[in-house]
């Protein structure tokens, strides 16, 4: 067996070299902010990975596998949203001292982050827009794209079971499809709060008002996505059973 030990098993040299601020001085907050996202797009790869395996259970009717990948992106996506929180504590005068020296650069252009909302489902005419504008979406977004949406897979499970959506809310108590369902949900939740969490850490720091690096529209885009739904029909059936 190869002798290898934490640093070489980790490539620590090679993940620690990578944060390279541009600002000259350099800014002692910009370190912060490379590592932050850095570190978002380390969680964005597990979080990709781990759909993976919840498609693939759900493609085989696998229950209880995937409502236990469910539970693993749930605490996926509250791990990204909670490192927001490190943000949180650099002050407006502090970016703006090295934000010119971003450039064009903006998380909107994280390719990951737009294939796991395409995974999950976005598929309006908006995000398709969004996704197209500076030409044919990057190629991780794309098969995404391709991909079955993570309702119609449920969905097609449900079918299988032969079970109505609808009655898992009224049958004798809680089952593992149930669960699932409201894991989706959940996860959907989690997604939504780390988008009001964004805007909130955007307008603290830039203002409301203001445009973001890359030429967009800053906090006024950001909230406009805090609505977006990936599971309607799941969220729907809670008004059909109320209105009945």
């Amino acid at each position: 067996m190869t002798d290898i030990d934490y640093g070489s098993y980790l490539r620590l040299e090679e993940l620690l070299a990578l944060q390279s601020p541009q600002s000259q001085p350099e800014h002692p907050d910009e370190l912060l902010f490379i590592v932050v996202h850095q570190a978002s797009e380390l969680w964005f790869k597990v979080l990709r990975h781990e759909f993976d395996t919840l498609i693939a259970a759900l493609q085989q009717f696998d229950t209880m596998r995937a409502l236990l990948s469910v539970q693993r992106v749930n605490a996926l996506t509250e791990i990204i949203s909670q490192q927001l929180a490190a943000l949180d504590t650099l002050p407006p005068q502090r970016f703006a001292q090295f934000r010119g020296y971003l450039g064009s650069s903006s998380g909107s252009q994280s390719a990951q982050f737009r294939a796991i909302e395409a995974t999950a489902g976005l598929r309006d005419a908006h995000f398709l827009q969004t996704i197209s504008e500076h030409g044919a979406p990057p190629a991780e977004v794309q098969a995404a794209l391709e991909r079955p949406t993570l309702q119609s897979l449920v969905l097609a499970l449900l079918a299988h079971e032969q079970v109505e959506l609808a009655s898992l809310y009224t049958g004798p108590g809680p089952t593992p499809l149930f669960l699932l369902v409201e894991g989706l949900l959940e996860f959907e939740q989690r997604f939504a709060r780390w988008r009001f969490l964004h805007v909130q850490l955007v307008e603290r720091i830039i203002g409301p008002g203001t445009g973001g690096t890359g030429g967009t529209l800053g906090a006024k885009y950001l909230s406009r996505t805090v609505s977006q739904k990936f599971f309607p029909e799941l969220w729907a059936v809670r008004s059909a059973f109320y209105g009945r």
